[in-house]
């Protein structure tokens, strides 16, 4: 599909959404053209009360009636167009909301190979900034082309109507000031192009140096640091004269070929209002002429800035359409609901890459029974993350099988697949919320006892009591609490909802030892009975594992307890021996 073919298509599916409210993008219409069409016919008026004063005074008599419905047009005029207004922003309000509620659904049915394979600043952007930019770009633009539009037939009209002659001026003169907007407005756009990318590149760098503080200041790295912002901060400040310079130009220059039109219109008319005769072209027509004349003129500079705001509106479209087409997950509505899950865990002939031509997990074969608490070791990037993933579903298997209580897991639906295991991970996560919801996120309902007591078999009660609020403090960043503390808040969620299985990925990794003894006791206490998957580098949390599964570029090359492991002298046995606690 072509760039050009990309732009229709986001307008055309855009168009669609605005259809929602097709009511009031009729009565946005009507408005618009009739604040228009009664402001054009003000000129009118005006012209005809010009014509009222003559070298013998002024006529009263007609002039009056005049005055009143000019009197009577403005106030008709401001309430059109406040109702044209308001039509416009209710569109746009209720266009962005769908598009933001369509993104944000979309994305909860997204794989997570999408979203791991994305950046999450790129992805952000398309649900702010790229919808941001359809509402006051695209929505708010054709309100402006659809009035400026109107105002240059209009003008043209009551023109031809009042001499032909002239009004041909003036149609010769004023594509130039299109043309010429056009060709700056090509100018700006590129430059304002180039320095929003440069902007992107600042603020990526700015964010890097602040996350990554403590190391800059640790290498003495400031003053290079300074050098390489102030280079970035050369190129947008050079990029920014110029990008204001080529802007500044447009109104100046479509101004001046305006007063070329204004200069025409005034020189032939003044010479026709001066050999004019009774019924011919008036001084009140002259006026009239010259009015238009601005009218006329002024849509071609808005129209020419609106399409550069409505192509750059386009693009957001349909990064936003891209998006919005990335393929979801597949319908769970005919799968089988996981009720009564007894524990049991089959692996068979799994084979899985993410990346097809890079093998990872091959013909991996695993029966897990009830109950049974499963370590797994290996070396970094050996697939431990990865058959966690697997089991929770998170990703597909390429080839194979994997079963839950005997049951194809592709049967089963996601939700209650992962209602039935407990997850604690090495990234510890908490939201902006009181610490009592962060640790009953898996289970809303449950009562402060619950909470409290899961705290206390996690061994978080204790900081949290320290916490100014206690159970109610509203954590709002991550900042607040010690990554120690966020783990054990993780910890502490898995110990309320209590599942049939659990799976622990480094969950005492950021804990000191002594606390991590207090967990492990809470840690038998709640794995007794349920089915568990640990992935840890300590030794004292794996030793005491029912089965050890060994893991070395994607095959289990070694499965046993401890003891059978270590005499066997193999891979398990050598990793072991290379580490220091051992």
């Amino acid at each position: 599909m072509s760039k050009e073919n990309g732009k229709k298509g986001a307008l055309s599916r855009l168009l669609k959404y605005v259809k929602r409210s097709i009511g009031l993008v009729v009565l946005s219409m009507v408005c618009a053209a009739g604040s228009v069409l009664l402001s054009l016919y003000t000129t009118v008026l005006i012209g005809r009360a010009v014509d009222c004063i003559t070298a013998n005074g002024v006529d009263f008599a007609n002039m009056t009636p005049i005055l009143v419905k000019i009197a009577v047009i403005i106030p008709i005029v401001a309430v059109l167009q406040w109702l044209m207004y308001f039509s416009t922003n209710k569109i746009s309000h209720s266009t962005v909301k769908k598009l933001r509620t369509d993104i944000f659904a979309h994305l909860q049915e997204m794989p997570l190979s999408y979203i791991d394979a994305k950046s999450h600043g790129d992805i952000l952007s398309r649900v702010v900034n790229d919808v941001d930019a359809v509402s006051e770009g695209l929505l708010q633009g054709f309100q402006q082309l659809f009035t400026g539009v109107v105002t240059i037939i209009g003008t043209l009209v009551f023109m031809i109507s009042l001499n032909w002659q002239i009004t041909l001026v003036v149609v010769v003169i004023t594509p130039l000031s299109f043309a010429v907007a056009g060709i700056i407005s090509k100018l700006c756009f590129n430059k304002f192009r180039e320095q929003s990318a440069i902007k992107g590149e600042l603020t990526g760098f700015i964010d890097e140096r602040i996350g990554s503080q403590r190391l800059v200041k640790a290498f003495g790295f400031e003053k290079n640091a300074e050098k390489q912002f102030d280079e970035i901060n050369e190129r947008l400040n050079v990029c920014g004269r110029r990008a204001q310079f080529y802007s500044a130009l447009t109104n100046p220059c479509t101004r001046f070929v305006n007063s070329l039109v204004y200069a025409g219109v005034g020189i032939f008319g003044a010479l026709n209002a001066a050999k004019a005769v009774s019924g011919g072209f008036s001084v009140g027509d002259l006026s009239c002429f010259l009015q238009y004349a601005n009218q006329y003129t002024k849509p071609f500079n808005e129209i020419s800035g609106v399409i550069t705001e409505l192509q750059s509106a386009l693009a957001s479209a349909s990064r936003i359409f891209a998006l919005l087409d990335e393929k979801a997950e597949s319908s769970d509505e005919e799968k089988k609901v996981l009720e009564n899950c007894d524990g049991t865990v089959g692996l068979k002939d799994v084979y899985f890459s993410y990346v097809p031509e890079k093998p990872l997990i091959e013909d991996l074969n695993l029966d897990v029974k009830s109950g049974q608490h499963i370590a797994i070791v290996g070396p970094t990037g050996c697939g431990k993350t990865t058959l966690i993933n697997l089991l929770m579903r998170f990703y597909d298997v390429t080839s194979g099988e994997i079963r839950v209580s005997n049951v194809p897991i592709k049967d089963i639906t996601r939700n209650s697949l992962r209602a039935s295991y407990g997850i604690v991970l090495q990234e510890t996560w908490v939201f902006k919320g009181t610490v009592r919801e962060n640790i009953s996120y898996g289970k809303p309902d449950a009562e402060l006892d619950e909470v409290i007591a899961a705290a206390k078999a996690a061994h978080a009660h204790s900081f949290i009591m320290r916490l100014e609020n206690g159970y109610d403090t509203v954590i709002t960043n991550d900042a607040e609490l010690s990554q120690g503390q966020r783990q054990l808040l993780s910890i502490a969620r898995v110990m309320l909802s209590l599942p049939p299985m659990l799976i622990l990925d480094e969950a005492t990794s950021s804990i000191d030892t002594r606390t991590e003894m207090k967990i492990q006791s809470a840690f038998d206490l709640m794995t007794k009975g349920r089915t568990s998957f640990v992935v840890a580098h300590r030794l004292s949390t794996i030793r005491e594992a029912d089965c050890i599964l060994v893991m070395k570029s994607g095959h289990i090359v070694e499965q046993g307890t401890h003891e059978e492991l270590m005499k066997n002298e193999g891979f398990y046995a050598e990793l072991i021996k290379s580490r220091e606690e051992y």
